[in-house]
């Protein structure tokens, strides 16, 4: 096999890819194991533990006994939680002060796929230095030997059901207290992931009535049709059922989405709406404020600022939004996407710390999710990519920054612009808000247009 030319693996969400293929390969992912053991210990100057679990998918067990055996032979302890959801090993690498988590997990991506999230003791994502230190030892090893096969589980304490228990006990009786869910049916999708066991307890141990939906995991159906990514059997369902809410989970748990009573979606804007205003009336919205990321709808800004709230925007991941959290000391933000984020409660999203948090506000209210989320108007929004040729600054580019102007102009306070490049992907990319569907569109079009003239 040829050997990958050296190149940045970790993403925004740690390493992620096709199992089996460089680098979620068996080999790789000792590496990964040994190198982070290695680096843990030379800060700390003993043998780092190390708290491992995993999602559902069928690639997960052989890439977590990889993972270990590479950290144990470089003289970790590790504990393995088994399946468990990603903020769930974010709060037992706290719990236990372990010098990290390892989550084995490609979150909402389908079952081939997998990735590793390691997570520092704070429930922080690993810091770019010791990424870097790894990279640097996946790519100084042979990979001549890289693999798909299987490894044997080396020895390693499996206090799975111990660990499971203690982070469902977390939820239940510190975040959990004093709700009170009797009278309530909930509707949950699991994404057939990580969440498959916890949440349906978790609710019904709350008193609710648990209708649980893909629960069955089979190592191969995680999010596949259902889950974050899928919600219309979420919605027929809880319709069907007459109930209180829908929850839908992705394959990790660290994201929700809902759907109130009447069967109506709501996403992530919809959920800090409701969560802001719930948390300044009890005074503890830090600062006014709520951290979101660049592709959250105007209207969240719109709605935000006519209570006298304020909304931060961040480039597009949890790890930015959690950033600004820190760094403005706010106490609520989130993704569109349903990653919500209390940095008082926790420095990981999780998608059951949201549902409590959501059910929390609408017992103390006394309304239903339909009627909180009230005053938040979605504006209409079009998303365009343009191929281009180079990624040249738009700022650079007259006829692009002249008419990206004249847009904006237009548009003014009720509508927004936004210009950008793919990460991954020759492709420009043209998203714009405003109050009518047929006004964007024509702006995106005519965008789209010099782009293709200017770089294409």
């Amino acid at each position: 096999m040829t050997t990958p030319k050296p190149r940045r693996l970790f993403g925004t969400d740690g390493v992620r890819g096709a199992a089996g293929h460089f680098p979620l390969d068996a080999a790789t992912v000792r590496i990964i194991g040994a190198s982070l053991a290695a680096h843990l210990e030379e800060r700390t100057g003993q043998a780092p533990l190390i708290i491992v679990g995993r999602d559902t998918r069928e690639s997960g067990p052989w890439l977590e006994a990889a993972l270990i055996e590479g950290a144990v032979t470089a003289g970790a302890q590790c504990q393995s939680a088994g399946v468990i959801t990603t903020p769930g090993v974010a709060f037992l690498a706290r719990e236990l002060e372990a010098a990290a988590g390892v989550v084995i997990s490609a979150s909402h991506n389908p079952y081939e796929d997998n990735g590793v999230k390691i997570f520092a003791p704070s429930g922080r994502k690993l810091d770019d230095e010791t990424e870097r230190l790894i990279e640097r030892d996946i790519f100084n090893e042979s990979t001549s030997q890289q693999s798909s096969s299987q490894s044997p589980l080396p020895a390693r304490a499996d206090q799975s059901q111990e660990l499971q228990k203690r982070y469902l006990k977390f939820l239940e009786t510190e975040i959990g207290a004093g709700l009170d869910l009797t009278g309530q049916t909930l509707v949950v999708d699991t994404a057939n992931g990580a969440a498959s066991q916890f949440a349906p307890q978790l609710f019904a141990d709350l008193g609710a009535r648990v209708i649980a939906i893909n629960d069955q995991p089979d190592g191969k159906n995680i999010n596949l049709n259902c889950g974050s990514l899928h919600i219309e059997s979420l919605q027929q369902e809880v319709t069907a059922a007459g109930a209180t809410l829908g929850v839908a989970f992705d394959g990790d748990a660290d994201r929700a989405l809902f759907v109130d009573a009447n069967g109506q979606f709501v996403d992530g804007d919809a959920t800090l709406w409701v969560l802001a205003n719930y948390l300044d009336a009890r005074r503890e919205l830090n600062e006014k404020l709520v951290v979101a990321t660049v592709m959250s709808n105007i209207g969240l800004e719109l709605a935000l600022r006519s209570r006298g709230l304020k909304l931060l925007r961040t480039d597009v991941g949890d790890k930015y939004v959690l950033e600004e959290l820190l760094r403005t000391g706010a106490s609520l933000g989130g993704e569109q996407s349903g990653h919500i984020i209390f940095p008082s409660v926790s420095l990981a999203g999780d998608g059951m710390i949201t549902t409590l948090s959501l059910l929390r506000a609408m017992a103390s209210e006394g309304r239903s999710l339909d009627s909180l989320t009230k005053g938040f108007q979605r504006y209409p929004q079009i998303l365009v990519n343009v191929k281009v040729r180079e990624k040249r600054p738009f700022a650079e580019v007259a006829e692009i920054q002249d008419l990206a102007m004249t847009t904006e102009s237009q548009l003014g306070d009720k509508g927004r612009l936004l210009l950008r490049y793919s990460g991954t992907e020759p492709l420009a990319r043209i998203m714009i808000e405003g109050e009518s569907q047929t006004e964007i569109e024509g702006y995106a079009a005519s965008l789209a247009t010099v782009i293709r003239e200017t770089l294409a």
